[in-house]
């Protein structure tokens, strides 16, 4: 009984309510009117599993799931459990919602990432094959069609026979008896065909008179000469309905033998209505997914910028205020909650915003609070909110607070030994309503024993005894609602670790109560009160400059990580244009390479054909050397340095002077300066430019020395004619097999007729042919240096010789 009182108070089915519009079809909406609460938090994970993966689907998906075609089909299906015929409209129904879960389906399974719900419809039914057939035999305004059965389409085909036949004649009667009837018309009445005849000429149209207009001036008579048509019409029409009715028996039938799955089909698109409705509720709501924590290790309750849900739909729907969120942010430790403060401060807005997220939580709904949500799993929420006072039962308000109190308690007994410690007690004005004194005492009692047999309780009070507790015991803690004093009026912001002041005498003050009546009243609660008063004032004030700054620290943070957001994406951009820059210079790299390499191909074919001169080798030096021009990037320019010119202002580091220049340097880098009266001479390096560069250097020409022909000729420079020479069979001689002596004479024959680089093969063998090659090359006047080659040219079995 409590826990539904419980709901009542917290006006959980207006939620309900407004969770119901978010659904789809007819059976969520009821679904979410009827709620269940689960009664473990297994249960309760499971569903917020559904809400996440259905929260990720309406985001993924254009329109999210779509349930078009599904229909409430539970009594049909109640009715052919029971041997009944369905209707037309009913088969019909039937067939879109199995057309509709199969939609349903296949939109979950083309999603990835949702195992819960891909779980939950992967054992579904939707029986194609009976929904074809309900197609094929029932149009789609729920008629029974022709194309059902042979027999029923020769019935309809004899039906328009008759009935054609019945029109013709009656038409020639009306033509013939045009002065007995009161108008061309052929009409009905019941199941016969009949025509207005006037009353006074009834008998010149005999036959059966079936009705009499108001006024008793018409007859509608069905002439004679059709009333065999008009028997054999109503013969073949209750044909035509015995076989509709078996037709629709048949598909009956079917549907009972499959009704079993069919139910659990409508379950599971329930389900899933119900699933989506809570995640468009929550995203709605701007809510986020809770987590369920325990608080025995050590885990804290955080529940920051909590919204009322009711209130958010009252301010978007209903032109209320604006909802002030609050911050329940409560230690493991702590038990009980004392809120303290003036009347419509919200206090009890504070319980009831509590008492819905730990419900909505467990139903599977996100919470109307900021990242991250941490909240228990209570098994039960009990509540006592508000007067309960009856004129009938002579029920005082302290009375009603009483007999709610006691069912609370009775409730925690009767689950205390499965669940110790694990249900949500919301206590408003705990004790009021009677004796101060005695409804304090008794307050205390009440927390204390709550303290030691519920999970967490919040009380609001406005004994001042309350306040004390959290200084006996830890697991108590105050908190209080603010109040302006300028403005008179409450803030709704709950402020934790400090109790409320009373506000009684300023709010009667500046009401413009007698000051006298004041000041003595203030004598009567004592000097300790006002001291009290005035230190919760200081702390207050206190905690409002550090929020302050706290508030600050937020918004410079924010700025900081706004200003890194930015660096990071022109860094990020600057990354990629160098990237782009790069693959763009390697691009052109590549294709001068590819251009070189294609020229140096031509070079070389027109050097192999033919017999090679000197002056052959020379043209091809050169051309290799206009490709490298062509080709190479230019050298890096050298930065230019600081010339100093007669009259300018240089800087001599060293005096810590600043000079004009009387003369510009000489060969040996020497200027006369002049810095006030004084005149010197200077080194160039000892000055510099007033923005700090260094004096560029003077360069003298200098005569460039010969390499002596006594030094070793490996060491010689390397030209730049034989830099770019290419190997070939003209300057390419082969000795390997040959003795030293005949080498040799070979040799000074290749020698004579070289010009640049020769190369010698000679091997490797024993060493002695390379030996002696290397003497004579050592010894010819011609040879400037020589060296073993390349290691793709034959490395030391082969010498290159560079020839003058």
């Amino acid at each position: 009984m409590i826990q539904s009182e419980t709901l009542e108070l917290l006006e959980w089915s207006r939620l309900c309510q407004h969770l119901s519009t978010f659904a789809a079809t007819k059976l969520g909406a009821t679904a979410a009117r009827n709620l269940q609460i689960p009664q473990s938090q297994k249960q309760s994970e499971a569903l917020l599993a559904q809400t996440q993966e259905a929260y990720q689907l309406e985001n993924s998906l254009t329109g999210g799931l779509s349930f078009d075609g599904i229909q409430d089909i539970g009594d049909a299906l109640t009715r052919v459990q029971r041997q009944g015929i369905l209707t037309g409209e009913e088969l019909l129904a039937i067939a879109t919602t199995l057309a509709g879960t199969r939609q349903l389906r296949r939109a979950i399974d083309n999603q990835p990432d949702v195992p819960v719900l891909s779980a939950l419809v992967e054992d579904i039914r939707t029986y194609p094959e009976i929904e074809q057939e309900i197609h094929r035999c029932i149009d789609e305004r729920g008629q029974v069609s022709d194309r059902a059965s042979t027999t029923l389409s020769n019935i309809r085909s004899s039906l328009r026979q008759i009935r054609s036949q019945i029109t013709q004649k009656l038409q020639n009667i009306l033509q013939r008896q045009a002065n007995a009837v009161q108008e061309q018309l052929i009409t009905k009445r019941g199941d016969r065909f009949v025509i207005p005849v006037k009353a006074p000429q009834k008998d010149a149209i005999p036959g059966i008179v079936h009705d009499t207009s108001t006024s008793g001036a018409t007859l509608y008579v069905e002439p004679n000469s059709v009333v065999p048509l008009g028997n054999q019409l109503r013969q073949l029409t209750v044909k035509e309905q015995a076989e509709e009715t078996a037709i629709r028996r048949q598909l009956s039938e079917q549907i009972a033998a499959v009704t079993p799955d069919l139910e659990h089909l409508l379950s599971v698109a329930t389900i899933l209505d119900l699933a989506c409705a809570r995640a468009r509720y929550s995203y709605w709501l701007k809510a986020n997914p809770p987590r369920f924590i325990q608080r025995g290790e050590g885990e804290t309750i955080t529940l920051r910028q909590l919204h009322h849900p009711l209130l958010v739909w009252q301010f978007a729907h209903e032109q209320g205020t604006a909802v002030v969120p609050v911050d329940l942010v409560i230690k493991p430790q702590i038990r009980v909650v004392t809120i303290t403060g003036p009347n419509t401060g919200g206090k009890t807005v504070t319980l009831k915003t509590l008492g819905l997220a730990a419900l909505m939580a467990k139903v599977g709904l996100f919470v109307p609070a900021r990242e991250p949500v941490e909240i228990p799993w209570f098994d039960q929420v009990l509540a006592d909110i508000g007067d309960e006072q009856s004129l009938q039962q002579s029920l005082s308000t302290f009375s009603g607070h009483i007999r709610r109190i006691s069912r609370i308690i009775d409730a925690l007994s009767n689950t205390q030994a499965l669940t110790p410690h694990s249900s949500l007690v919301l206590l408003d004005e705990v004790g009021a309503g009677t004796d101060p004194a005695e409804g304090s005492a008794l307050a205390i009692a009440l927390l204390q024993y709550l303290a030691d047999h519920t999970q967490l309780s919040i009380a609001t009070t406005h004994f001042g005894e309350l306040k004390a507790l959290k200084y006996q015991d830890e697991r108590f803690e105050n908190a209080s609602v603010e109040f302006d004093e300028e403005s008179l009026s409450p803030t709704y912001r709950l402020l934790w670790g400090i109790p409320g002041r009373s506000n009684a005498l300023t709010i009667a003050r500046r009401l413009g109560l007698n000051a006298e009546v004041v000041e003595q009243a203030k004598t009567k609660i004592g000097g300790a009160t006002e001291d009290v008063n005035q230190v919760i004032a200081g702390l207050e004030a206190q905690r409002r400059l550090q929020e302050t700054k706290a508030a600050e620290a937020e918004q410079l943070l924010q700025q900081v990580q706004r200003l890194y957001t930015e660096v990071s994406q022109k860094a990020a951009q600057l990354q990629e244009r160098e990237a782009h820059l790069r693959q763009q210079q390697e691009q052109s790299i590549q294709q001068a390479l590819v251009q070189a390499k294609s020229e140096i191909a031509q070079v070389i074919r027109r050097l192999q054909q033919g017999s090679t001169t000197a002056q052959d080798a020379q043209q091809a030096t050169n051309a290799l050397t206009q490709i490298a021009k062509n080709h190479l990037p230019p050298p890096p320019k050298p930065k230019p340095g600081f010339k100093p010119q007669v009259g300018d202002r240089i800087r001599i580091p060293r005096l810590e002077q600043t000079a004009e220049v009387i003369s510009a340097p000489d060969e040996d880098g020497e200027l006369s300066v002049r810095f006030g009266i004084m005149k010197m001479n200077v080194k160039l390096e000892d000055i510099e430019s007033l923005d700090g560069q260094k004096a560029e250097p003077v360069t003298t020409k200098k005569q460039v020395k010969e390499t002596p022909r006594n030094s070793p000729k490996q060491d010689a420079p390397t030209t730049p004619q034989s830099a770019l020479a290419i190997r070939t069979s003209q300057n390419t001689i082969d000795l390997r097999g040959s003795r030293v002596a005949d080498a040799e004479i070979v040799l000074e024959r290749a020698i004579a007729q070289a010009q640049g680089r020769l190369w010698i093969i000679h091997g490797h063998g024993t060493g002695k042919l390379r030996q002696g090659v290397h003497t004579f090359l050592q010894q010819n006047p011609r040879v400037n240096r020589f060296e073993p080659a390349a290691p793709e040219d034959g490395g030391t079995g082969v010498t290159v010789a560079y020839i003058e």
